[in-house]
């Protein structure tokens, strides 16, 4: 693996890092306290081709490897975990498992509208009952002529309540367990969808989060995303897109949580001098940029996998468990270096620090990628 990055990795870094800098950054604190997602700042994402990067320019995206696909999501997250967190299903959630997985006429349908920011996507997996253990999902899907009748609830979807196709995934044979699930395209409008938004989290208040309700929602067979039955393949697949960029996101808020504490450290006079000079905050500093370090080239081998084509469910999974961790030990070093103020939403330490808790917990918590990491090692599954 080269660690440089190329001419065209340094251009894309350049110009999102400055995107995020002067129009997201700006306004992350004031949408953050309004619990507002800022669609306009999307637009304008979308505008510079970053809302649909790895996706091929034949379907609207703009070509990007997948390396220079985590490095948007780093730099967004560099200054906005709920704008990334956006980025992250809008792109790996939604677009990549539709290219992976759909025919031509759905790529052709779908992908430009996506990928250009006109439209935005959910991946409804997640049910009240159905977490970690997605094949327990009680949502069905009945055939019905031409159609699919689809029966049931998700929640804790990131931009339900702002996505115009949601891939759902529901039951089409009940007694199959995870054999048994198939993902449909479900367009906002189509009879019997509807959301309600979910509001007072933690963490991640200008991003969407909402739940999904089918009620006898007829959905067009021609709407199947893949195989009927092989629904479980396409969510797994997909969570390997999206754990990658959750991954290559907590790299950015780590770093971004180091660029303020290096500022403030300099700044803040103690005993007499800078805060910088004591060996203990310094020790705290280096702690911070050694774990963020690890991470970055833990996503980057992933990222060298997916483009060679190589499998890389483990590496991700690994990835995925370390950095999402590893930033939470970063934001609470970052409170500490600042004392008191860390605890106000004066700094935006605060923020980053809420924002932090839910990468362990989405996109398959840190205890289940212990369990796929160990399977690989052990060759024995603790699910079966």
């Amino acid at each position: 693996m080269d660690f440089d990055l190329s001419e065209e990795q340094k251009m894309i870094q350049e110009t999102i890092r400055k995107f995020a800098k002067e129009v997201i950054a700006p306004v992350a604190s004031e949408n953050d306290k309004k619990g507002e997602f800022p669609r306009d700042i999307f637009k304008k994402l979308a505008e510079l081709g970053f809302a649909g990067t790895p996706i091929p320019e034949e379907y609207g995206g703009a070509g990007f490897d997948y390396i220079s696909h985590a490095i948007v999501a780093e730099e967004i997250g560099r200054v906005d975990s709920s704008m990334r967190g956006t980025y992250s299903v809008q792109v790996s959630l939604v677009e990549l498992p539709i290219f992976k997985f759909a025919n031509e006429e759905q790529k052709k349908k779908y992908l430009p509208k996506l990928a250009s920011g006109e439209w935005m996507g959910c991946f409804g997996l997640t049910e009240p009952d159905a977490g970690s253990d997605p094949a327990s999902m009680k949502s069905t899907a009945v055939e019905n002529g031409d159609h699919y009748v689809l029966n049931g609830q998700k929640t804790w979807i990131t931009n339900a309540g702002i996505a115009d196709l949601a891939i759902v995934y529901a039951k089409t044979d009940k007694k199959a367990e995870a054999r048994g699930i198939t993902a449909f395209l479900v367009e906002r409008g189509m009879e019997g969808f509807s959301t309600k938004d979910l509001h007072d989290k933690l963490g991640l208040r200008a991003s969407n989060t909402g739940e999904i309700f089918l009620e006898n929602c007829r959905v067009p067979k021609e709407n199947v995303l893949g195989e009927v039955n092989k629904g479980f393949k396409v969510a797994m697949g997909t969570l390997d897109f999206g754990r990658y960029t959750v991954a290559a996101g907590c790299v950015g808020s780590a770093q971004g949580c180091i660029d303020i504490c290096k500022e403030y450290a300099i700044q803040r006079i103690q005993f007499g001098k800078p805060i910088a000079s004591f060996q203990l905050v310094q020790q705290m500093i280096a702690d911070m940029v050694v774990e963020c370090e690890a991470g970055r080239l833990l996503v980057y081998r992933v990222g060298d996998m997916k483009n060679k084509g190589v499998p890389n469910t483990r590496e991700t999974s690994i990835a995925k468990y370390y950095c999402s961790e590893m930033v939470n030990r970063v934001a609470y070093k970052a409170i500490q270096i600042h004392g008191g103020y860390g605890f106000s939403g004066e700094y935006d330490v605060e923020r980053f620090y809420r924002d932090a808790r839910i990468n362990t917990l989405y996109e398959g918590t840190s205890q289940i990628q212990q369990l796929i990491i160990g399977a690989y090692e052990l060759g024995i599954k603790a699910f079966t």
